[in-house]
């Protein structure tokens, strides 16, 4: 499983060195760099899980990567990663200004490490619930989607089967042109059925073959080829009786 990755970023090189004995002691893959610019070098280079940043830097200050992050469309692909900032300010403006940019926590220079690392973990776990609710979200959706072509698959096929069933009651097997014209009917009808069942298949094999969830195999087209026959089995001896 891979390591999770903290990116933190301070013009202070003991803050880096710190961060980076304590976090990887800790388990996390640590990525470091010592102004504004580099942090977003880095972010495009390694997509960290964690970004943790000081404000008052050289190049570019946190607010000002934390905007390029979270509204830059050259970041778009990288501004759900979360943001923790540091700042020597303990200013209420401040804090709301980076909150109102994007940034997931504010934590006041001198800090604790028991807090930070508190406030790291409560930030992942918040990041982690989000994607589970993106995830369930798509799979409502897929799922969704799978029961209309569902539901389209067993309207489009009832009407084939009716005129079939109806055009085999006065069929004249006796009659030669009867036949080729049923035979015809047939082939035609069975084609249109064989495209939607292709349809429904296709979107269940997309469902399945997400690697965002795990699906159980209960759906599988011999599911659908079993409760189909059923089905049909009933229907044919209800309209005999």
């Amino acid at each position: 499983m891979d390591k999770t990755k903290i990116l933190i970023v301070d013009d202070e090189p003991i803050n880096l060195e710190f961060f980076d004995v304590m976090l990887t002691k800790l388990g996390f893959d640590v990525i470091m760099a010592e102004d504004g610019e580099q942090a977003l070098e880095q972010i495009r280079l390694y997509r960290p899980d964690l970004v943790i940043l000081d404000n008052i830097m050289p190049k570019l200050s946190g607010w000002e990567v934390t905007r390029i992050v979270k509204n830059d469309e050259e970041f778009e692909d990288y501004k759900d990663i979360p943001i923790i900032m540091f700042s020597a300010m303990d200013d209420v403006k401040d804090k709301i200004e980076g909150f109102e940019l994007g940034v997931e926590d504010y934590i006041t220079k001198p800090f604790n490490f028991s807090e930070v690392f508190a406030r790291i973990k409560a930030v992942l776990h918040s990041r982690e619930l989000s994607k589970q609710v993106l995830q369930k979200e798509r799979r409502i959706a897929q799922i969704d989607s799978l029961n209309q072509s569902l539901i389209f698959f067993t309207e489009h096929l009832r009407k084939p089967v009716l005129k079939l069933v109806k055009s085999a009651q006065k069929l004249d097997k006796s009659n030669p042109e009867d036949v080729s014209r049923f035979v015809d009917l047939v082939s035609r009808e069975g084609d249109e059925v064989l495209a939607a069942l292709a349809g429904v298949k296709e979107e269940i094999e997309d469902l399945m073959n997400q690697d965002e969830f795990e699906i159980k195999r209960e759906l599988s087209l011999q599911d659908l080829e079993e409760k189909f026959q059923k089905h049909f089995v009933d229907w044919k001896v209800k309209n005999k009786n």
